[in-house]
């Protein structure tokens, strides 16, 4: 039970709403995978990221608002400027409720405004006002600014900072307390259409099938979430909490890839944080979890804490050790609206680059990369921002960095995407997570790696193998990448354990089906092969289904040395496992109609 789409073309100030089909919201249920069938035609390869043609689909789930466990999220999607394919983004904060609470369910948007604006959308109306005198501000201030221009109480804002202005690659789009959909890209392509933010206020009712049956399930399930052990962990360590057992296990990447072991690296755990700078925490629209940090360095400020992501890739991948820098960078990241992972490995890869001679003070502009120097950091991701200088080229993210300099192989990324810090050395699954996934190397299509950590789902088929076992794994990973479509579609958060049986209940009293476990699952597994046949129409074939040269060079020490996973076994077996052409990397016609995309197989195959 789906509200309308609204779409708004800034080239015309036209307004429209878009009817979703209901046959799409069975077989899709919302979303990425309904964004990835809603953007099927418009997602060319000659399609221009940043032209005026090219979408931004902002799409909410069927629980979205629902105050169900942990489903205050939204998606972003459209076609990547870093990667060129597919992008989607997840974001939770309250943004995506309240726009239910207006009553749609996405904003599409098209065309170009004249000068930099803004949308407000409240009480059935829809206005585009100017947002020239906000140009220039960040993520934080933006918010601010037209809240107290508006006047509105409960006012909830999502907008984009100097980088999605500038256009760096991997501008993300802000919300709330530091909430983004970061990765991919789309702030860029939100700041080509001179949209500075969308501001939403409603005050609907949300329509649910069996309004009384999904409120006593989504209640237990809240009860049941938040007394399981991984949210007791999260809420009081944050997905830091890993940190300590990821390094253990060789699965915490160190000196951008190429580290096994630092020394001190537990001076930056989730532990750590909570013994020195915790202050509190924070939470999205009706989460039970809390799994939000924030901490106070000592200056009279709280501020948002880092997670996991950035503890790594501003910690022990250029070699910090200190918390407070890494907060103080990753705030610089986010209010200039930055994606954290691709700002950190860019870095990282630069200074890579240096220590191998392939990079000189010539080329900085007589800057001195040196590692463990958080002001050097903090330069680099202002320069970034504002595309000045050396920053131009690093706001281009590391594929192009290193093609730059003729050292495109040195860069830990696969599409495009930089990795996320969960090394398949450490937790081999995680290889063809990278490998496969429809955005580049993401961790938010497959959290493989609790399933090595020990997680599994004996309703769904999950196993568990060991964390370095190879081809054995395959098929196990794809029933995942599955499973975690389902939640992209919800969109509910992945660090919550909800079991298939409830999410399938959840799903039934809110929008009156009567969906089986299994049932879902091809749900998720029609959302994975839609985005793999739009990434086919870009261009990706096998090639393209790879891991960067460091996974597959051993760490000399740490909790995974010696061991590179096996990867072209584990590919095959992969194939084998999704019913995909080994010679084209698409889905085969035969996959295509099982799920029912007759469509997409008669533009794949003929």
């Amino acid at each position: 039970m789906m509200q309308p789409i609204l779409k708004v073309n800034l080239s015309t100030a036209e307004t429209s709403e878009y009817v979703i089909p209901e046959e799409w919201q069975r077989d899709y249920l919302g979303g990425a995978s309904l964004a990835a069938r809603l953007l099927y035609s418009s997602i060319t390869p000659d399609l221009d990221p940043f032209s005026a043609d090219a979408p931004l689909l902002f799409m909410n789930g069927p629980l979205t608002g629902t105050v169900g466990p942990t489903v205050g999220r939204f998606v972003v999607c459209g076609k990547s400027p870093l990667t060129g394919l597919w992008a989607e983004s997840n974001c939770g904060g309250f943004w995506g409720p309240e726009l239910r609470f207006a009553g749609y369910d996405g904003i599409w948007v098209t065309g170009r405004a004249e000068r930099p604006v803004y949308l407000w959308l409240s009480g059935g109306r829809v206005e585009v006002r100017d947002a020239t005198h906000m140009w220039g501000q960040d993520t934080y201030e933006v918010q601010e600014s037209i809240k107290k221009e508006l006047g509105v109480t409960g006012t909830r804002v999502a907008g984009i900072g100097p980088a999605g202005e500038n256009g760096v690659l991997y501008a993300g789009i802000f919300c709330d307390h530091g909430r983004t959909a970061g990765r991919t890209g789309l702030g860029a392509v939100m700041g080509s259409k001179n949209l500075k933010a969308i501001a939403v206020k409603g005050s609907g009712k949300i329509p649910l099938a069996d309004f009384e049956t999904y409120n006593a399930l989504r209640s237990n399930a809240n009860r049941v979430l938040k007394n399981e052990n991984a949210s007791r962990m999260e809420h009081e360590l944050g997905t830091a909490g890993i940190a300590d057992y990821a390094d253990y296990v060789g699965s915490m990447p160190k000196g951008y890839f190429r580290l096994g072991a630092i020394d001190d690296v537990d001076k930056v755990s989730g532990s750590t944080m909570a013994e020195t700078i915790l202050a509190g925490t924070s939470a999205c629209h009706g989460c039970v979890i809390a799994c939000g940090r924030v901490v106070d360095l000592g200056d009279g400020h709280k501020r948002k804490g880092p997670e996991y992501e950035t503890i790594v890739g501003f910690g022990p991948n250029i070699i910090i050790r200190n918390l407070a820098s890494i907060t103080r960078l990753g705030e610089i990241c986010d209010r200039a609206g930055m994606d954290i992972i691709t700002a950190s490995g860019t870095i990282g890869m630069a200074l890579h680059l240096f220590d191998r001679g392939l990079i000189s003070e010539k080329d900085t502009g007589g800057i001195l990369l040196k590692w463990g120097d958080e002001a050097l950091a903090a330069q680099l991701l202002h320069m970034t921002a504002r595309r000045e200088g050396f920053g131009a080229l690093l706001a281009q993210g590391s594929r192009l960095l290193g093609r730059h300099f003729g050292a495109e192989e040195e860069a830990v990324q696969v599409n495009g995407l930089e990795s996320a810090y969960h090394d398949p050395r450490g937790v081999s699954g995680m290889a063809l997570v990278y490998a496969t996934s429809p955005r580049g190397a993401c961790h938010n299509q497959s959290d493989y790696f609790l399933v090595d950590f020990g997680q599994t789902e004996e309703s769904i088929g999950l196993q568990f193998f060991d964390r370095q076992a190879g081809a054995e794994k395959s098929a196990n990973v794809a029933i995942h990448q599955n499973w975690r479509t389902v939640y992209n579609s919800l969109v509910m958060c992945i660090f919550a354990s909800v079991p298939p049986q409830t999410q399938v209940d959840l799903i039934n009293a809110a929008c009156g089906y009567d969906l089986t476990i299994s049932e879902m699952m091809k749900i998720g597994e029609r959302g994975w092969t839609i985005k793999r046949a739009i990434n086919n129409r870009l261009g990706l074939t096998r090639a393209n289904d790879k891991l960067p040269k460091a996974y597959l060079e051993p760490y000399q020490q740490g909790g995974a040395a010696g061991y590179v996973p096996p990867f072209a076994e584990m590919l095959e077996a992969y194939y084998e496992a999704r019913g995909w052409d080994k010679v084209t990397g698409k889905p085969s016609k035969e996959k295509l109609l099982e799920l029912g995309l007759e469509e997409i197989a008669r533009d794949l195959w003929g």
